[in-house]
């Protein structure tokens, strides 16, 4: 297994980036593809909504299931079955006949999905614990890019190729997702009956950092909140900063992105130095240096600005997933290593769909620049949250 890893490790990569991109990248048109599908104009922003935030709330509520069954029948024959439901109810996307289907398959697409929790179990378990660092880190560039050039990737195919081709463009991708999983990748997996499977309360009284894990799963609830919260007035606030509509969706677009490219940059190396210093380091930087990008991210008065801003934070995207991911390998026994991962993928889907609530809402009610500060006070709190469980990471032998 020792030799298989790497390889192991290239296919989830894939398999995580294109994942990621599917879920996302059908965030410019939804609201043009609702308007499509007939839906009557005074309800095509509350169907524009659902059907966005669908799919994080189902793959929420499903995650410690699969997570429970991964456990048991092995982590590659989940990664199977996400990609291929997910090449199911994404192609399907095409051929829905009116929202109701088009909100009915986007959340089965939620409730079969979880590649990603699995892949990173899986080579959570077979990195040598020296290199977990940088394998993981190195996975997390696949989904985080995915999510974030996601958008861009799919208002440019929409434009292309037609909304409903995008559809099946990306069921085609997650098929070759799938059949790359079930041919390359190799995993020695065990089934364990569910009478012998240890249970989630046996599991967390085994760990002696259940306070720790707790607080790195609100850390990732936060770190997607503050990724999302922007996303519902992003474009409108850069019209506002620029005045200017004709390429509006395209500087939206490339802002939006540009933070996906710096953590692909970034994830590999602070995952490798967070294996030499500590990941609990690394991970409060990535949070010190968020804040401190949100905070100004109120007062630019240029699109330019926002997107160098958006690029720096991309570094501090770079740091905390693979920390995070990290962290729990290092402090959760093998036999529940999916169930953990599953309910850390839980408050990560959770945060998706808290966050655009929150943008909204505080858009509102109080103008765009106000979004940013609220978000920088969320990730005020998750420092102190993180600064409180570094001493006790010190503590520990990780």
């Amino acid at each position: 297994m020792k030799i298989e890893w790497k390889k192991n490790l290239m296919v989830a990569w894939l398999g995580c980036f294109f994942t990621g991109a599917s879920i996302s990248l059908v965030m410019p048109f939804i609201p043009v593809y609702v308007e499509q599908l007939g839906t009557p104009k005074n309800q095509i922003e509350l169907f524009s909504g659902l059907a966005i935030s669908v799919t994080a709330f189902a793959a929420a509520i499903v995650a410690p299931i699969w997570g429970n069954l991964a456990d048991r029948k092995g982590r590659k024959i989940m990664m199977i079955r996400a990609a291929a439901g997910m090449t199911i109810t994404m192609g399907s996307l095409a051929f829905v006949p009116n929202v109701y289907w088009l909100l009915i398959m986007r959340f089965f697409n939620g409730v079969l999905s979880g590649y990603i929790p699995n892949a990173t179990a899986m080579i959570a378990s077979q990195a040598p614990r020296e290199k977990s660092g940088w394998a993981l880190g190195t996975l997390s560039t696949g989904a985080v890019a995915g999510n974030l050039i996601g958008p861009s990737m799919g208002g440019a195919l929409a434009q292309w190729f037609g909304m409903e081709n995008v559809f099946i463009i990306t069921g085609v991708v997650l098929l070759i997702t799938t059949l790359l999983t079930i041919f390359m990748v190799k995993e020695e997996f065990h089934p364990v009956e569910k009478s012998e499977m240890v249970s989630i309360k046996e599991l967390f009284s085994k760990m002696d950092n259940v306070s720790i894990l707790i607080g790195l799963f609100v850390t990732t609830l936060i770190l997607q909140l503050g990724v999302t919260s922007i996303s519902p007035i992003l474009t409108l606030y850069i019209r506002s900063l620029s005045g200017d509509s004709d390429n509006i969706l395209f500087v939206s677009g490339l802002i939006v992105s540009i933070a996906g490219v710096s953590a692909v940059i970034s994830s590999p190396t602070l995952g490798k130095l967070g294996d030499k210093i500590g990941n609990h380091k690394v991970l409060l930087a990535g949070l010190v240096l968020s804040f401190f990008c949100f905070i100004p991210m109120a007062f630019v008065k240029t699109p330019f600005q926002l997107g160098v801003l958006r690029f720096i934070l991309g570094f501090s995207t770079g740091a905390l997933m693979p920390s995070i991911n990290t962290l729990i390998g290092k402090i959760t026994p093998e036999e529940g290593v999916s169930r953990i991962y599953s309910y850390n993928q839980m408050f990560s889907n959770f945060g998706q769909v808290l966050g655009p609530m929150v943008g909204s809402t505080v858009a509102h009610s109080m103008g765009y620049s106000s979004v940013f500060i609220v978000t920088s006070c969320f990730v005020l709190a998750n420092i102190l949250l993180s600064s409180f469980n570094f001493r006790k990471m010190m503590s520990s032998k990780f």
